[in-house]
């Protein structure tokens, strides 16, 4: 995994919660991961990873992930296995 993606999992997962995460990265790290993404309704993401299933939102206003679209983007990778330890410690 690129220290760009390995960077940005720290950022999902960093407290206090970052404002200033763009859609595009994100997209790009879950397609990294392995996920399908499948555009929904409007804004809406359907996205896969590791059997887990989650709707994400591309950001309305400007590219940027705010701090409670991070939080619940945190919450999905955990749920698939995806948390900064697993990367870093090389699995």
């Amino acid at each position: 995994m690129s220290h760009k993606h390995i960077n940005l999992i720290r950022a999902i997962f960093h407290d206090p919660v970052s404002g200033n995460i763009h859609w595009q990265e994100i997209e790009s790290l879950l397609h990294h991961l392995g996920a399908s993404i499948t555009p929904g309704h409007g804004a809406r993401f359907h996205v896969n990873l590791n059997g887990f299933d989650e709707v994400l939102h591309h950001p309305h206003q400007s590219s940027a992930y705010g701090k409670q679209e991070v939080k619940h983007l945190r919450e999905f990778l955990a749920r698939a296995g995806v948390t900064p330890s697993t990367y870093e410690n090389g699995e």
